[in-house]
């Protein structure tokens, strides 16, 4: 028995996605094909007329999906296997990432502005905060269709600038809101402070605010796939992370379990930006700032390519900087970075002819990649005491141990850089 749902992209229907005897397959809609300003809906994707296996299909389906406990506690809600990915997606793949939307086959997205809003005060805000953890993106509520990739409990939103509302209906999303991570000390102010001091450097990144709902605090996340168009309505920008574009199954986005590493990163952007070096520069700085800062889990899922509309044939762009949490300042996470620099998982090994071997990997030339890791290090404490000093961060402990740990980092790799005769293992 088949199953179907259409797959939308903007306001068109681009294909179908199929479930038959338990394997999933895509294939692209004749009209969409006939059209000529169509585009693919994945890199991994491309625009043809024979339908895509399961093992083409699913790396960028199951992408859009949440990952490890919170797909258990969905899949538990709806009474559906934890390892069917079109039956998640039927649940829940009204609202995801970027501008893809999953309907029955027959339904027919609202247009921008059709849908609605359900506001949130204070008191209903704070049950959602304790309701998340047992009920993932509040999955069957009514009106609800709400899918984010990642581990981390979220929730798409909608922000006015004053008031937090739910989207219903087909309404567009405009932030993710993200509680406190369980068992890991203050993730709402750490995560905060890491994009802030990213935007403090210059660094396209997500607009964060720390935020507090009767004692909760909790992080507000502008969405990079989100504009308004003229009318003021929020509007869906396409987008897929790297795992999806490189056709790699979310359960293996860890390079050491045969994810993406650095270089096929680099690649990726060489094929498929242009003009591709400012880009390619761009997750460069990515790359240094989350080894300095302590980011450990910056795996290929948490960069991203950004789309413009169907009706554009520009290329896509590396998304503004997102996730990034000070993870070394945690003794219960690994120590182990997601990507290898050069040879080497630990940063604390990481020394001058790792960052060499790294550039050559990546397609650098050494020493402007020198260069440009040398100046992020000698930059990068300062804007961290500077932001520290705000109001916001100031007198808070575990913000100075970011601080601290970022000065250490910066200083090991100024000296590393700078020493001669680098010939360690």
């Amino acid at each position: 028995m088949a199953h179907e749902l259409a797959v939308w992209l903007f306001a068109e229907q681009v294909g179908s996605l199929s479930l038959n005897d338990g394997r999933l397959s895509f294939a692209y809609h004749p009209n969409w094909l006939a059209n000529p300003d169509a585009v693919a809906l994945s890199g991994s994707l491309p625009l043809q007329a024979a339908p895509f296996d399961d093992i083409r299909t699913r790396p960028f389906f199951a992408g859009l999906l949440p990952e490890g406990h919170l797909r258990r506690l969905i899949a538990q809600r709806f009474q559906v296997s934890g390892q069917n990915d079109f039956a998640l997606l039927d649940a829940i793949g009204g609202e995801c990432a970027g501008a893809v939307t999953l309907l029955p086959k027959d339904a027919v997205p609202q247009v921008a502005g059709a849908g609605e809003v359900s506001w949130l005060d204070d008191q209903r805000l704070s049950a959602i905060l304790d309701e998340l953890p047992r009920r993932p993106m509040l999955a069957g509520q009514d009106g609800l269709r709400l899918s984010l990739a990642g581990a981390q409990d979220k929730l798409p939103v909608v922000f006015d600038g004053q008031r937090i509302g739910l989207p219903l209906g087909g309404q567009p999303s405009t932030h993710i809101l993200k509680p406190p991570i369980h068992a890991l000390e203050n993730t709402v102010l750490n995560e905060g402070f890491c994009l802030a001091l990213a935007q403090a450097m210059k660094l396209p990144s997500a607009e964060a605010r720390i935020h507090q709902a009767g004692d909760r605090r909790f992080l507000l996340v502008a969405r990079y796939d989100r504009q308004r168009d003229a009318q003021g309505n929020p509007v869906r920008l396409h987008q897929e992370d790297l795992c999806q574009a490189l056709g790699v199954v979310p359960e293996m986005k860890y390079q050491n379990e045969g994810g993406p590493d650095l270089k096929a990163c680099f690649d990726l952007l060489r094929r498929v930006t242009r003009p591709s070096a400012p880009q390619v520069l761009r997750l460069l700085d990515y790359v240094v700032f989350n080894a300095l800062v302590g980011n450990h889990d910056a795996h290929a899922k948490n960069f991203s390519l950004l789309f413009a509309s169907p009706s554009s044939r520009a290329a896509p762009t590396l998304a503004p900087l997102y996730d990034v949490l000070s993870t070394a300042i945690y003794p219960s996470l690994t120590p182990k970075m997601a990507m290898k620099l050069g040879s080497k998982y630990k940063f604390s090994e990481v020394r001058l002819r790792h960052w060499e071997q790294f550039a050559e990997a990546a397609g650098l030339a050494r020493a402007q990649t020198r260069k440009r890791i040398l100046g992020m290090a000698q930059a990068l404490p300062k804007a961290a005491r500077t932001l520290q000093a705000t109001p916001m961060f100031a007198r808070e402990p575990l913000i100075e141990q970011i601080a601290t740990l970022i000065e250490q980092r910066a200083g090991l790799t100024i000296r590393r850089l700078t020493e001669e005769g680098d010939d360690s293992a």
